[in-house]
Protein backbone atom coordinates (compact mmCIF):
# COMPACT_ATOMS: atom_id res chain seq x y z
CA UNK A 1 0.00 0.00 0.00
CA UNK A 2 1.24 3.44 -0.93
CA UNK A 3 0.85 5.96 1.88
CA UNK A 4 0.75 9.70 1.25
CA UNK A 5 1.62 11.95 4.20
CA UNK A 6 -1.02 14.49 3.20
CA UNK A 7 -3.02 15.89 0.30
CA UNK A 8 -0.07 17.96 -0.89
CA UNK A 9 2.03 14.86 -1.42
CA UNK A 10 -0.90 13.10 -3.10
CA UNK A 11 -1.33 16.01 -5.56
CA UNK A 12 2.26 15.65 -6.77
CA UNK A 13 1.47 12.23 -8.25
CA UNK A 14 -0.81 13.32 -11.09
CA UNK A 15 -0.08 11.13 -14.10
CA UNK A 16 1.28 8.25 -11.99
CA UNK A 17 -0.10 4.79 -11.47
CA UNK A 18 -0.59 4.58 -7.71
CA UNK A 19 -0.43 0.79 -7.56
CA UNK A 20 -2.29 -2.48 -8.01
CA UNK A 21 -4.62 -4.30 -5.61
CA UNK A 22 -4.58 -7.93 -4.59
CA UNK A 23 -6.61 -10.48 -6.55
CA UNK A 24 -10.23 -10.94 -5.47
CA UNK A 25 -12.28 -14.06 -6.27
CA UNK A 26 -15.71 -13.58 -7.81
CA UNK A 27 -17.78 -16.57 -6.75
CA UNK A 28 -21.45 -17.37 -7.29
CA UNK A 29 -22.27 -16.46 -3.69
CA UNK A 30 -21.00 -12.89 -4.26
CA UNK A 31 -22.93 -12.63 -7.54
CA UNK A 32 -26.13 -13.91 -5.90
CA UNK A 33 -25.74 -11.49 -2.98
CA UNK A 34 -25.39 -8.60 -5.43
CA UNK A 35 -28.50 -9.81 -7.29
CA UNK A 36 -30.42 -9.81 -4.00
CA UNK A 37 -29.18 -6.35 -3.06
CA UNK A 38 -30.09 -4.83 -6.43
CA UNK A 39 -33.07 -6.92 -7.53
CA UNK A 40 -31.25 -7.83 -10.76
CA UNK A 41 -31.88 -11.57 -11.06
CA UNK A 42 -31.20 -11.94 -14.78
CA UNK A 43 -30.47 -15.59 -15.58
CA UNK A 44 -27.06 -14.83 -17.04
CA UNK A 45 -25.96 -13.90 -13.50
CA UNK A 46 -27.85 -16.24 -11.19
CA UNK A 47 -28.88 -19.39 -13.08
CA UNK A 48 -25.86 -21.65 -13.71
CA UNK A 49 -27.94 -24.20 -15.66
CA UNK A 50 -29.34 -21.69 -18.15
CA UNK A 51 -26.07 -19.74 -18.29
CA UNK A 52 -24.15 -22.90 -19.22
CA UNK A 53 -25.99 -22.81 -22.55
CA UNK A 54 -25.70 -19.02 -22.85
CA UNK A 55 -23.17 -16.89 -24.70
CA UNK A 56 -20.45 -17.17 -22.01
CA UNK A 57 -20.89 -20.80 -21.00
CA UNK A 58 -21.28 -19.87 -17.32
CA UNK A 59 -22.75 -17.20 -15.10
CA UNK A 60 -21.09 -13.79 -15.14
CA UNK A 61 -20.86 -11.00 -12.61
CA UNK A 62 -23.07 -7.97 -13.05
CA UNK A 63 -21.16 -5.04 -14.55
CA UNK A 64 -22.27 -2.92 -11.62
CA UNK A 65 -20.90 -5.56 -9.24
CA UNK A 66 -17.48 -5.02 -10.83
CA UNK A 67 -17.90 -1.27 -10.42
CA UNK A 68 -19.02 -1.64 -6.79
CA UNK A 69 -15.81 -3.50 -5.94
CA UNK A 70 -13.64 -0.47 -6.74
CA UNK A 71 -13.73 1.01 -3.22
CA UNK A 72 -12.46 -2.16 -1.56
CA UNK A 73 -9.82 -2.83 -4.23
CA UNK A 74 -8.63 0.77 -4.58
CA UNK A 75 -8.56 0.90 -0.78
CA UNK A 76 -5.74 -1.65 -0.92
CA UNK A 77 -3.69 0.56 -3.24
CA UNK A 78 -3.24 3.84 -1.40
CA UNK A 79 -4.08 5.84 1.69
CA UNK A 80 -3.82 9.56 2.37
CA UNK A 81 -2.98 10.53 5.94
CA UNK A 82 -4.28 13.74 7.54
CA UNK A 83 -7.61 13.47 5.72
CA UNK A 84 -10.73 13.77 7.84
CA UNK A 85 -13.15 12.62 5.17
CA UNK A 86 -13.29 11.36 1.60
CA UNK A 87 -16.40 11.16 -0.53
CA UNK A 88 -17.38 9.65 -3.84
CA UNK A 89 -18.24 12.69 -5.96
CA UNK A 90 -19.25 10.77 -9.09
CA UNK A 91 -18.16 9.05 -12.25
CA UNK A 92 -17.01 10.53 -15.55
CA UNK A 93 -16.87 7.42 -17.69
CA UNK A 94 -17.38 3.71 -17.09
CA UNK A 95 -16.99 0.83 -19.53
CA UNK A 96 -17.26 -2.94 -19.15
CA UNK A 97 -15.11 -4.31 -22.02
CA UNK A 98 -15.24 -7.94 -20.88
CA UNK A 99 -17.60 -10.01 -18.71
CA UNK A 100 -16.33 -11.49 -15.44
CA UNK A 101 -17.03 -15.24 -15.41
CA UNK A 102 -17.95 -16.85 -12.11
CA UNK A 103 -14.94 -18.21 -10.19
CA UNK A 104 -12.50 -15.85 -11.85
CA UNK A 105 -10.25 -13.39 -10.04
CA UNK A 106 -9.98 -9.66 -10.60
CA UNK A 107 -7.63 -6.91 -9.49
CA UNK A 108 -7.40 -3.16 -10.04
CA UNK A 109 -4.66 -0.73 -10.94
CA UNK A 110 -5.30 2.98 -10.42
CA UNK A 111 -3.86 6.07 -12.08
CA UNK A 112 -4.25 9.57 -10.63
CA UNK A 113 -5.39 11.58 -13.67
CA UNK A 114 -6.20 14.92 -12.07
CA UNK A 115 -6.01 16.63 -8.71
CA UNK A 116 -7.21 20.16 -8.03
CA UNK A 117 -7.91 22.28 -5.01
CA UNK A 118 -11.49 22.45 -3.81
CA UNK A 119 -12.77 24.24 -0.72
CA UNK A 120 -11.14 22.47 2.23
CA UNK A 121 -9.40 19.78 0.22
CA UNK A 122 -8.61 18.19 -3.11
CA UNK A 123 -10.81 16.91 -5.91
CA UNK A 124 -9.31 13.97 -7.79
CA UNK A 125 -10.09 12.01 -10.93
CA UNK A 126 -8.75 8.47 -10.86
CA UNK A 127 -8.77 5.95 -13.68
CA UNK A 128 -9.10 2.42 -12.37
CA UNK A 129 -8.69 -0.59 -14.63
CA UNK A 130 -9.99 -3.95 -13.44
CA UNK A 131 -8.28 -6.91 -15.05
CA UNK A 132 -9.43 -10.51 -15.06
CA UNK A 133 -6.72 -13.03 -14.28
CA UNK A 134 -5.71 -14.58 -17.61
CA UNK A 135 -8.06 -12.27 -19.53
CA UNK A 136 -7.23 -10.30 -22.66
CA UNK A 137 -9.47 -7.30 -22.00
CA UNK A 138 -10.28 -5.46 -18.78
CA UNK A 139 -13.52 -6.17 -16.96
CA UNK A 140 -14.08 -2.53 -16.07
CA UNK A 141 -12.42 0.80 -16.78
CA UNK A 142 -13.79 3.65 -14.70
CA UNK A 143 -12.96 7.29 -14.12
CA UNK A 144 -14.04 8.01 -10.57
CA UNK A 145 -14.23 11.46 -9.05
CA UNK A 146 -13.41 11.77 -5.35
CA UNK A 147 -13.13 14.59 -2.87
CA UNK A 148 -10.67 14.46 0.00
CA UNK A 149 -10.99 16.91 2.88
CA UNK A 150 -7.95 17.77 5.00
CA UNK A 151 -7.90 17.37 8.76
CA UNK A 152 -8.05 20.71 10.56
Amino acid sequence: MRVFRDLGEFRTCVGETLGTSDWLAIDQERINAFAEATGDHQWIHVDPVLAADGPFGTTIAHGHLSLSLLPVLVGQIYRIDRVRMSINYGLNRVRFPSPVPVNSRVRVSTLLQEAEDVAGGVGAVLRSTMEIEGGRKPACVAETVSRYYASP
